[in-house]
């Protein structure tokens, strides 16, 4: 039977210990909070400090830097980037390979498509047709 962590160096130099989770195998940092109900596929990297709630999924290749808080039900799909501090809201979507600004809020339920960019610390509602809504 293999090893369940992974260590690997970030920028600073600093050794990062990743313990691969139950429940899709993807790396989680020691210091980061995944519900064991939540999944985080191969490939998927959650850094030290961030929340990922019941019933979330994060998807290959997503990253999900410190301190984000990813909400029940949410989905981060695909090569999808969760900047530091940032919030997902319940049941809300994030596309395949969009960008979320650090400190940014995505209000739940809103459904972000393919390849958006949300500024660092905007705020965003989407309409039923996902129309998005940046609010002040």
């Amino acid at each position: 039977m293999g090893k369940n962590y992974v260590d690997i160096e970030n920028e600073h130099g600093e050794t990062l210990r990743y313990r691969k989770h139950v429940n899709g195998r993807g790396l989680v940092a020691h210091g980061s909070k995944v519900h064991p109900d939540a999944r985080v596929e191969v490939g998927a990297y959650v850094e030290p400090g961030a929340q990922i709630a019941a019933g979330a999924t994060v998807a290959r290749g997503a990253w999900i830097e410190s301190d984000a808080l990813i909400g029940p039900g949410a989905y981060i799909d695909a090569n999808a980037h969760v900047g530091p501090k940032a919030a997902i809201g319940a049941r809300a979507h994030i596309g395949v390979r969009t960008r979320v600004g650090a400190g940014a809020r995505v209000a739940k339920d809103s459904k972000i498509g393919d390849d958006e960019a949300i500024p660092p610390g905007g705020t965003v509602v989407t309409d039923a047709r996902g129309a998005l809504h940046l609010a002040a």
